[in-house]
């Protein structure tokens, strides 16, 4: 069978979950499309590539090998131990060794018969490959924040909408029941008129006192530093420890912005917009080592109606979570916490005529879904970046210690031109974003 007749099959099967979709059933594989172990037969399964294979990016990569829909083909990462490991990971669920490892994105995105992309590289190297797996006809499930800067999330977007690609952000709350059951109550008025909600999220630490060494073999360095600026190596600033240093990643801030701050704007109803100013409280930063993000923080930021968000490290009073207070209570959910005031909100239904929001209980079968669909995903790139822009300019403030005014319509920085400089990066060559 050629790619050309895979393609046509698969358009088949699209159409069919379309259907489905829309008369309200799941979509139904027909026998002859389907293999003697109840899956659909190869040709007619989504083909999925893996990009960054170390800590999240395995954990999704399960996910992918879990859904009977799907055949891992490939797996890259700059590690050759994490590359070879996942490659036997996928062999083995398998039972062959047709998984290809690559060192080199590249070689995996232009594969012309991969359907999909699981994205799961520090955040310094979402936008380029997401870029060009979209260029290249790729559906693609990329890890929060969705950006490195709000400049290269802008373009990630029009890349999507573009090439006309799915695309599902790892921020998976969204599929978890207390989530969307708390923006429910209070897209509904449960609470009365919103006036602030607090968004809690972890504080962070210093450290990155390794000394600075040559680089292991097993690991492809330079690549790895990739568009960012080039540091000495160290044990402390690859894998894990990228997220507290700014050239790589965001600290808590960004690492989890696209988590409980993603859920703060579902529940205002505000996944197309965001603030328009930011004043930052304060912000305490590491005073010796690598890593250099911020490790307390408190940042107001204030919506064209006047709704303030308050972004903070979690210390204190100030919990976990997103919590929404309103004229006539308050809801707060995190992660196994669940809270209203009053109590009986814990006990409200959401009738068939109010607001229902996007219901999904599986995040990576969602996206899934939408493949077939080719309807958007609970988190698609749009909200994922609005999402992450509130943690950029949160950055920007703190960075410059004073308030920024912000046109969400328009995404400019006003009459700052210093903090404007800011929303981009330059990319070390010879990356960059064509």
């Amino acid at each position: 069978m050629t790619f050309r007749q895979r393609l046509s099959r698969r358009r088949f099967l699209q159409r069919a979950a379309a259907a489905g979709a829309i008369l309200g059933f799941p979509a139904i594989i027909p026998a002859a499309a389907r293999g003697a172990d109840g899956r659909p037969a190869p040709s007619n399964r989504i083909t999925v590539g893996a990009i960054g294979v170390g800590g999240q990016g395995n954990g999704n990569l399960g996910g992918f090998l879990g859904d009977p829909r799907c055949q891992v083909v490939a797996v890259n990462d700059v590690d050759q131990n994490n590359r070879e490991r996942t490659q036997r990971r996928v062999n083995d669920v398998y039972s062959n060794q047709d998984c290809a490892a690559y060192a080199d994105f590249r070689d995996l995105v232009t594969r012309d018969d991969i359907d999909a992309i699981s994205l799961a590289t520090p955040d310094h190297w979402h936008a380029i490959p997401a870029v060009m797996a979209a260029q290249n006809g790729k559906d693609i499930y990329g890890e929060k924040p969705f950006s490195h800067d709000l400049r290269e999330g802008r373009a990630m977007v029009d890349a999507v909408r573009q090439y006309g690609r799915i695309w599902q952000t790892g921020s998976w709350q969204r599929s978890t029941g207390d989530f969307r059951a708390a923006c429910e109550l209070v897209r509904n008025g449960r609470i009365g008129k919103v006036h602030t909600v607090e968004v809690g999220l972890p504080t962070g630490g210093g450290g990155g006192h390794a000394p600075f060494t040559d680089p292991p073999p097993h690991l492809d360095y330079d690549f790895w530093c990739g568009p960012a600026p080039w540091a000495p190596y160290s044990a402390d600033r690859t894998h894990w420890n990228w997220r507290w240093q700014m050239d790589f990643g965001g600290g808590q801030l960004m690492d989890w912005i696209g988590h409980h701050g993603d859920i703060a704007q579902w529940g205002l109803g505000a996944d197309d917009t965001g603030p328009v100013e930011f004043n930052p409280i304060s912000a305490d930063f590491p005073e010796t080592g690598i890593f250099d993000a911020a490790t307390r923080y408190r940042i107001e930021c204030t919506y064209a109606n006047g709704v303030k968000l308050i972004v903070q490290n979690a210390e204190g009073p100030h919990r976990m979570g997103a919590k929404w207070i309103g004229t006539d209570g308050w809801v707060w959910v995190d992660r196994g916490g669940f809270d209203t005031e009053p109590k009986s909100l814990m006990r409200e239904k959401i009738g068939s005529d109010e607001i229902n929001l996007y219901r999904s209980t599986n995040h990576i079968g969602n996206f899934v879904d939408c493949i077939l669909s080719r309807r958007p995903t609970i988190t698609p790139a749009e909200v994922a970046h609005r999402s992450a822009s509130v943690g950029h300019l949160c950055v920007i403030a703190i960075a410059l210690g004073r308030k920024i005014r912000w046109n969400p319509d328009t995404e400019e920085i006003l009459d700052d031109p210093a903090a404007s400089a800011m929303l981009g990066r330059a990319k070390r060559e010879p990356w960059c974003m064509a």
